[in-house]
């Protein structure tokens, strides 16, 4: 059976804060939260949007360096982009690949964008990332917590 809620971690962990998406799976793996799906890639592809079959809603997580510290949380919209190609896709791209390709309306989405500073190839992620992935898997955790609780309901 298919989790309503996926969580998807977008980074590289080799480069530095980029691998704050990632991490955050991590560390949400160790929690014990009920009807959650966790993935985790390097970037978004088109492919992605079949991971979203029978999904209430999705959570993309992401390292930014325009966000507000420690994180920003904001739904999203599908929406053709740019980014479409065949190595990379923004989230709303995703969700667009949805409707486009005939396969479903696209699931209750929102974007975890954390706030990272440094992206070198072969740096670990900095302490002022780090602070803020721990105040971002506290909220995605008590979120997700309250959203199982009214499914129980």
């Amino acid at each position: 059976m298919t989790a309503p809620v996926l969580v998807i971690g977008i980074g590289n962990p080799s480069r530095g804060d980029d691998a704050l998406g990632p991490l955050l799976i991590e560390r949400l793996a160790a929690q014990d939260l009920c009807d959650v799906e966790l993935l985790t890639d390097f970037q978004l592809q088109v492919e992605h949007a079949l991971d979203l079959t029978g999904r209430d809603e999705v959570i993309f997580a992401d390292a930014s360096v325009e966000s507000a510290e420690p994180f920003e949380w904001r739904a999203l919209q599908a929406e053709h982009d740019l980014s479409h190609s065949s190595h990379a896709l923004s989230p709303q791209a995703v969700l667009d690949a949805c409707t486009r390709v005939g396969v479903m309306v696209p699931p209750l989405a929102n974007l975890l964008a954390i706030r990272g500073y440094g992206f070198e190839l072969g740096d670990a992620p900095c302490a002022a990332a780090d602070r803020n992935l721990c105040a971002a898997v506290d909220f995605l955790v008590g979120y997700l917590r309250m959203k199982a609780d009214r499914r129980q309901d």
